[in-house]
């Protein structure tokens, strides 16, 4: 039997309520369990995530060098510009996009609270012509 069963990606935030609320509607998640300083979600594909209440908790500035990336989330799917609108309609915002002319493989982003997350495209499953 493995030691480890289960893990669950935790984010440290303000307010938990806020960011679950925002990750729950971009991942097509439900909240599993909830406290005071914690809220979990579960996706239909099996992604958990949890926020924990830290008010003391500072964004990183990621990019930029001071106070950076502390943790890193990469979601695929399957049409880039759709997945920004939603994001930007759920309160988050784009921290690393391509030039918009043309298709990319990947695009980041930031949550309300100042997480950065990445976007990457699938794959195309379908044959390479020539």
């Amino acid at each position: 039997m493995a030691l480890v069963t289960a893990g669950v990606v935790v984010l440290d935030c303000a307010e938990p309520e806020k960011l679950a609320a925002f990750y729950s509607e971009l991942i097509e998640a439900e909240e599993t369990d909830a406290t005071a300083n914690r809220v979990e979600i579960r996706g239909v594909d099996g992604i958990r995530m949890a926020f924990r209440r830290d008010v003391m908790a500072t964004p990183p500035s990621w990019p930029r060098p001071e106070n950076s990336l502390q943790v890193h989330l990469d979601f695929q799917v399957a049409d880039l510009d759709e997945a920004e609108r939603r994001i930007i309609g759920l309160g988050g915002r784009a921290i690393e996009t391509k030039d918009p002319s043309g298709p990319f493989e990947e695009r980041g982003y930031a949550d309300p609270s100042g997480h950065s997350f990445t976007l990457r495209l699938l794959p195309s499953t379908t044959p390479k012509q020539g």
